[in-house]
């Protein structure tokens, strides 16, 4: 642990940290209403950015205050080296890339719930503060339910990532990720959950043994895999979309264990969130939840030999088709992504608009227009 837990804390220093956390919160939830509409959604980031930047110096603040024992160093380097990796990231990649970062975002969230889960787990079983009764009853059951969806999060995610990149390159050979999924594997699925569950269960009554954790850390990873190879296609999207409500689960589960008030509200927003937006992708594309996950539909690990003829177009064609046209709708795609014209779009359809007073509009798949191309 980087900081021990003070006992029996100051009023004053509680009130303090309760009302920085409800900043944060709040800052949350705004945010995320801002998420609701293009025009705000960089606003609904901004907040959302404010909102963690006030819950982490709220704690750290809250750490200072109490003269907890610390790792300074630790926890500074940690701030510092995955600010500058996610700032990396969020600069380098292209657009087109985008849900491929999304994946893998959402495997750090759940690995990062995980490993505070891990640590927790850890203290008990060196024999530090170990709870007795109702309190070590509930803190295990949201430890082995933090770990189980956080590593299933973690090993689904960096799966995710693969499918979309569509494989990974070692050592200079081109490897194709694999969509596979026999019936059979839907009973291996229920067992596993059915194993992860029993072995938190076992976790109650033992609390200090080891290998309870690792086979946790097994099975909810194996778990999480096998969640996801069967699925390809256009399910990818409603699969990030799921991935990213568990890794808020997970959060919310590990806000029970440190007692963080914030973590379990920023958990619980990404984790309902995310769930809705995945019924909603669902319910477009005509499918349910379960149909995603236990039926191969999504794709096939299958070369199929395509021929198609390339129709082109130039300034001048495209400009005597729209000379005179009444209506006009524009379908962004993978070509719009790449070449980034959002903007130069928008110019063009105000152009249109205003110039010709023609009725423009977007034609968005309600799945495949949430990632690019």
């Amino acid at each position: 642990m980087l900081a021990k837990r003070r006992e029996g804390p100051d009023l004053e220093f509680s009130e303090w940290t309760s009302i920085g956390y409800l900043i944060a919160a709040a800052l949350f939830i705004f945010g995320l209403k801002k998420l609701g509409h293009p025009r705000t959604a960089p606003r609904g980031n901004q907040l959302g950015a404010m909102g963690m930047l006030v819950a982490v110096i709220t704690t750290i603040l809250d750490m200072q205050l109490a003269e907890a024992d610390a790792e300074w160093t630790l926890i500074i380097a940690g701030l510092v080296i995955g600010s500058s990796i996610g700032y990396w990231m969020a600069v380098k990649v292209e657009m087109t890339g985008m849900p491929e970062l999304v994946a893998l975002f959402n495997g750090f969230g759940g690995a990062a719930s995980a490993l505070v889960a891990l640590s927790e787990t850890w203290r008990y079983i060196e024999g530090t503060a170990l709870p007795t009764g109702l309190q070590l009853t509930v803190t295990m059951v949201a430890a082995g339910l933090s770990a189980l969806v956080g590593w299933m999060t973690l090993s689904g995610s960096l799966l995710a990532m693969l499918k979309l990149k569509g494989g990974i390159e070692i050592f200079g050979k081109w490897i194709k990720t694999p969509t596979w999924g026999p019936s059979w594997l839907n009973g291996v699925k229920v067992l596993l959950i059915i194993a992860a569950f029993a072995l938190i269960y076992y976790g109650i009554d033992n609390p200090t043994d080891k290998n309870v954790v690792y086979a946790l850390i097994g099975v909810s990873s194996l778990l999480g895999i096998l969640l996801v190879l069967p699925i390809g296609g256009a399910d990818m999207p409603v699969v990030v979309s799921l991935l990213n409500s568990l890794s808020g689960i997970a959060a919310a589960f590990t806000g029970f264990i440190i007692n963080n008030s914030v973590l379990i509200v920023a958990g619980s927003l990404v984790g309902a969130s995310g769930l809705i937006l995945t019924f909603i992708m669902c319910k477009a594309m005509n499918r349910t939840l379960p149909d995603v996950l236990f039926k191969a539909f999504g794709g096939s690990g299958e070369k199929q030999s395509l021929t198609r003829t390339k129709v082109g177009s130039d300034a001048d064609e495209v400009a005597m088709m729209l000379d005179g046209a009444q209506k006009v709708i524009i379908v962004p795609g993978y070509g719009m992504a790449v070449s980034q014209c959002q903007h130069q779009v928008k110019e063009f359809a105000d152009l249109i608009a205003e110039k010709y007073d023609t009725e423009v509009s977007y034609a968005i798949h309600p799945v495949a227009g949430r990632m690019p191309g």
